[in-house]
Formats: structure tokens, C-alpha cells, sequence
């Protein structure tokens, strides 16, 4: 069978692939994506969305527990851990048809199954029939990553989970270890936590959510303790021992090793790049553990072949993949294209307090050797947070002194991944904190606190 030619083959239908394949189509390309598994790949089915899906079930529950507070009547408050894991999971199927919906308006080619490079421009796709051969000047990867195991800490499905299994839980756990405190663990930690399972967090690092800005993560620390969480920083799980029903883990804190008995363990340690064969090797693609090292414009240095998303390196998030798409198909469409810069891209945690951020942290900026402006907001001085009775957050502005730019933003507390976003455009449009101060914001609101935070940082505060 004569080989199938395109413009551009996108291997990979995640929020990286299927973007590129629409924005490629719209540029009057013709174009192929070849997907192994699900349309929409981890973001939408085992990641991002679904994931949300189980922490909105665990927030409602949260809240029907605090009923009395707002003058309301809830008794024998429950949940069914099955309906909350099927209203996940449909969550999940309907944005993945969603995205098949899209692909196929936009007259993009889907061809399921497994992709090789055999050679420059040549794609080779084993599906159920057998296999296709394509051809196309373009080939953009985005085949995405997977959890990382440690050696030791493999899952098993039963008693050692990934985010896969604590997306569909064969049990509900009562005694849970979550390695790692980034946003996976974290999120997977707020989520079984808040529907009553005894969890412990153990990370590596000198605190949680290691990424984000030191004073952010010691208050979203103390809350995750006042719920009831323990967590343990400096610490290193060495080994698990598995038995009937139950995981002894191994803990190194503080030079000494303690034992602690779980029934379950979620391992959030990472991820590593899904670069295995393609026959990237062959084709003189460099890597580095795991992952493709590319310029600005996501080339990988072998003419015709780019590479987007979590297979080309951090920042690990959806968004960014996606604009990378987008970036890609018009730099090969001959537009003009912007490259993504990783720090103007948001990081949201959507634990609860939620986290979010964008930029340079406090520490980051003053290692970069900016002179800095701090300003600070709690949302025990904002109207519409007493009022939601939610005083529990604060918000950070970090400036250069001297110019006034926005270097770096920092929340934690309710609805906080929807409120960076007004950062994140006042960073792409290169604001200074004069534009910030004379902005007025809507009354009552959470972003009202965005313009406190902002004047904070210039001694001009009012509300505290």
C-alpha cells in the first residue's frame, strides 16, 4: 500500500498534538495525529480534568460538613466513593469526545495506534489492521510523559497506587502514604484527606510544594496540618515492605529511619518523558533524562521535526504545551510566532487552600539580583472572602524596585487559580506597578486583593 502523505503529523493527541493538529488545519494544512491510547491524552482522561472532577466532589463535601456556619441544615452528611469516581470518569469521557468532535471538524486525520520514525519525514503507525506508512515534511512529537517509578516503590495496583489508580480506586484507603508533595500528591493528598482518610505526605525537599515561593507553601502547610494531614519534609521513603493488606514504609527524617504502617501509598515522585521507541536515537535527536532538548521553537536540531509539551522538558502543564502547539504550526505555516517563555506560565494547585503562581518567587528574585518590592494581602481583610467564609489565604506581589515590573505573583487560599490569570496578563503586557495601582477593580471581589497586594508593596495598603 502506497504510504499516506501529509503536510504535518502531529504522534501524540494530548493537549500539546491536539492543538497543534487544529491550529496546523486552520492554517490550511493538511494533517495527521496518531494517538496510542485516548484523544486528549492524560490531561483530559487521567490527569487535569478528572482529577478536578473528584477534588470539586471532595470541596462540596467539605462544605456540606461546615453547613451549620452559613445557617444551613445537613445531616448524616456521606458520599459514595463509586458515584464520585463515575462522575470523574464521565467528566473525563465527554471532554475526550469532545476533542474527537474538534479533530474532525477541522478535517484533521486520526489514526490510532503506535508510532515509529523510521526516517526523516517517514512515519510508520502499527494499529489493530496492521500497519501505515505516512509521509509528511513536518512531524511535531508530543508524546507526552508518564508517572516515574522508584526502584522499590513500583505500584502494584493494590497496595502501591499512581495517579492512575487514585483515579479509580479499587478501595478507600483509611491509612494513606502520598510520596511527593508537588501538585499531583498534594492534590490526591487534599482530595482523600478531606473525605476522612488518615494521610501522611512525606517530601523530599525542605517543604511542600517545593516550586512555589517559601512563604506560600509554609502557610498552605499549616492548613493542610490544621485538616489533619501530617506532613514530613526532609524526609525520604528507603523501602516498603508489602504484606496482606498493608505497606510498612521505610522513612530516613533526620538521619534516623522510622517505621509507619499504611494500607495505602500513592507514589507522586515525578515524571519521566515518553521518548522510548520512536527511533529518536537513529535520527540524531538529542536527550536528556528523558527529555528532548529543543530551542525556543520547540526544534529539536533535525530538520522537519519538533518537539512540545511535557516530552520537551518543565514546565509540565497543560497550558503550556498547548501554546507550544500553537506556536509550532505557525512557525511551520511561515507566521510569526512567539517562543513560550516557562516564567510567564501560571502553575495552579488545586488542593484545598488552592495555590498559584507566576514568575520569579521572592528567593528567585534576589538570587537573579533584582532589587525588590514586596507587597502582601490576607484574605482576612477582603469583603467577598469573610463574606464566602473563606479568610483563610493570602497574596504576594514581588517587583523590581527599580523599574516597577511584576516580577513574580504568588496566592493561596479559595479560587486562587482563577484570580493569577489577571497577573498573568499584566506580565505579558509588561505592566508596572503604576498601571497595577490605578486598575480598578470590581467591589465585592476575591481580585480586589490583587490591587491591595500591589499597593502593600508600595506602602500604599488600605484595607489592613
Amino acid at each position: 500500500m502506497a504510504a499516506q502523505s501529509f503536510d504535518i503529523i502531529v504522534i501524540g493527541a494530548g493537549p500539546g498534538g491536539y492543538v497543534a493538529a487544529i491550529r496546523a488545519a486552520q492554517n490550511g494544512a493538511k494533517v495527521c495525529v496518531v494517538e496510542r491510547e485516548n484523544l486528549g491524552g492524560i490531561c483530559l482522561n487521567w490527569g487535569c480534568i478528572p482529577t478536578k472532577a473528584m477534588l470539586r466532589s471532595s470541596e462540596v463535601f467539605h462544605l456540606m460538613h461546615r453547613a451549620k456556619e452559613f445557617g444551613l441544615k445537613a445531616e448524616k452528611v456521606d458520599y459514595d466513593l463509586d458515584a464520585v469516581v463515575d462522575r470523574s470518569r464521565g467528566v473525563a469521557k465527554q471532554l475526550s469526545g469532545g476533542v474527537g468532535h474538534l479533530l474532525k471538524k477541522n478535517k484533521v486525520t486520526v489514526i490510532m495506534g503506535e508510532a515509529t520514525i523510521p526516517a526523516k519525514g517517514k512515519v510508520s503507525v502499527k494499529t489493530d489492521k496492521g500497519t501505515e506508512e505516512l509521509t509528511a515534511k513536518n512531524i511535531i512529537l508530543a508524546t507526552g510523559a508518564r508517572a516515574r517509578e522508584l526502584p522499590g516503590l513500583e505500584a502494584d495496583g493494590d497496595l502501591v497506587w499512581t495517579y492512575r489508580h487514585a483515579l479509580k480506586p479499587p478501595r478507600m484507603p483509611k491509612k494513606l502514604l502520598v510520596i511527593g508533595s508537588g501538585a499531583i500528591g498534594i492534590e490526591f493528598a487534599s482530595f482523600y484527606n478531606t473525605l476522612g482518610t488518615d494521610t501522611t505526605v512525606v517530601e523530599v525537599m525542605d517543604r511542600v510544594l517545593p516550586v512555589e515561593d517559601e512563604e506560600i507553601s509554609k502557610f498552605a502547610k499549616k492548613q493542610f496540618e490544621k485538616q489533619g494531614m501530617k506532613i514530613m519534609q526532609k524526609a525520604t521513603v528507603k523501602k516498603l515492605d508489602r504484606a496482606k493488606g498493608k505497606v510498612t514504609a521505610h522513612i530516613e527524617v533526620g538521619g534516623k529511619v522510622e517505621t509507619h504502617d499504611f494500607d495505602t501509598v500513592i507514589s507522586a515522585v515525578g515524571i519521566v518523558g515518553n521518548v522510548e521507541n520512536l527511533g529518536l536515537e537513529a535520527l540524531g535527536v538529542k536527550i536528556d533524562r528523558t527529555h528532548v532538548i529543543t530551542d525556543e521553537f520547540c526544534r529539536t536540531g533535525v530538520g522537519g521535526l519538533y518537539a512540545i509539551g511535557d516530552i520537551a522538558g518543565a514546565p509540565w502543564l497543560a497550558h503550556k504545551a498547548s501554546h507550544e502547539g500553537v506556536m509550532v504550526a505557525d512557525l511551520i505555516a511561515g507566521k510569526h510566532a512567539h517562543p513560550v517563555k516557562p516564567e510567564s506560565i501560571a502553575g495552579c494547585t488545586y488542593c484545598h487552600p488552592q495555590v498559584a503562581s507566576v514568575g520569579y518567587t521572592e528567593a528567585k528574585a534576589k538570587e537573579l539580583g533584582y532589587d525588590i518590592k514586596v507587597g502582601r494581602f490576607p484574605f482576612i481583610g477582603n469583603g467577598k472572602a469573610i463574606a464566602l467564609g473563606e479568610p483563610e489565604g493570602m497574596i504576594k506581589t514581588v517587583f523590581d524596585a527599580k523599574t516597577g515590573e511584576l516580577l513574580g505573583a504568588h496566592m493561596v487560599g479559595a479560587e486562587v487559580t482563577e484570580l493569577i490569570q489577571g497577573y498573568v496578563v499584566g506580565r505579558q503586557l509588561e505592566t508596572t506597578e503604576e498601571d497595577l495601582m490605578n486598575t480598578v477593580f470590581p467591589h465585592p471581589t476575591l481580585s480586589e486583593m490583587m490591587h491591595e497586594s500591589v499597593l502593600d508593596a508600595y506602602g500604599r495598603v488600605i484595607h489592613f
